[in-house]
């Protein structure tokens, strides 16, 4: 039987400002095999308009529709727990229109929630705020732990640092929505509407891609595009189900 397919975007379909060879042809290849695909990322930063546009330009046309980011998923999960609640946000237009799309108000004042994304501004003064409404007892939510991120001017810090700063100032751990966690897959799944024994992770990080995909049970593809080499997977103690050297070889 054919499966669906997850892709992680950075490191499997482009490299920064790059398309990686063959990405195009792969996502041409699920197109004409009708099967529902859809590609994932942690990326809270953009809308998936932004990124659909982002992707157009290094030629790679996926619609909007078949784009499902943390942001996203932060949002959903936030309406499942606490509908049309309250949230103070630090993040881009991707997580805020996220947040709203969702029913809920952003808000400074006595917030149920907490809600910590990327931004390239991040600011003293939206971290202590967070840090005190934290401690005063609004619940911290965090779209993704990547520590840190590239830049066209080298690693920048990213979600999971800032959120260390706020735990370490508050005393209270963050919960994170995002990859690894296997909430993020279970909520791409029922977006795209696919049952996981029937869809395939492709992605080039064991330790976000790979075991997102093993403990939410489904099959998956490393390919070695991206930061994982193959003399690194033996450090794991779970194995991807298959290693490719990148999309150009996966036939669906």
């Amino acid at each position: 039987m054919t499966k669906n397919y997850i892709t992680d975007m950075d490191g499997v379909l482009v490299r920064g400002r790059s398309l990686i060879p063959g990405a195009s042809e792969f996502i041409q290849r699920l197109k004409d095999a009708g099967v529902e695909y859809l590609v994932l990322t942690n990326n809270p930063v953009y809308t998936p308009s932004d990124l659909a546009h982002r992707l157009q330009v290094v030629g790679l046309n996926i619609p909007p529709e078949r784009i499902f980011t943390s942001a996203m998923a932060t949002a959903r999960f936030l309406q499942s727990q606490r509908p049309n609640g309250t949230a103070y946000v630090i993040g881009e237009s991707g997580l805020t229109e996220a947040i709203h799309h969702e029913g809920y108000i952003i808000t400074d004042y006595a917030p149920e929630y907490v809600v910590l994304g990327e931004t390239n501004t991040y600011n003293i003064a939206q971290i202590t705020k967070a840090i005190r409404l934290v401690i005063e007892g609004s619940r911290f939510i965090a779209t993704n732990p990547d520590a840190s991120g590239p830049s066209e001017g080298g690693v920048v810090p990213a979600c999971g640092a800032m959120a260390a700063l706020i735990e370490t100032a508050s005393g209270k751990a963050p919960f994170f929505v995002g990859k690894p966690n296997p909430l993020m897959m279970r909520t791409a799944l029922n977006y795209l509407g696919v049952h996981s024994e029937d869809t395939i992770m492709v992605g080039d990080r064991m330790d976000t891609d790979i075991v997102a995909g093993v403990e939410s049970g489904m099959e998956t593809i490393l390919v070695l595009t991206g930061v994982t080499m193959r003399t690194d997977i033996e450090q794991f103690p779970y194995r991807p189900t298959h290693i490719m050297n990148s999309v150009a070889d996966i036939v669906p």
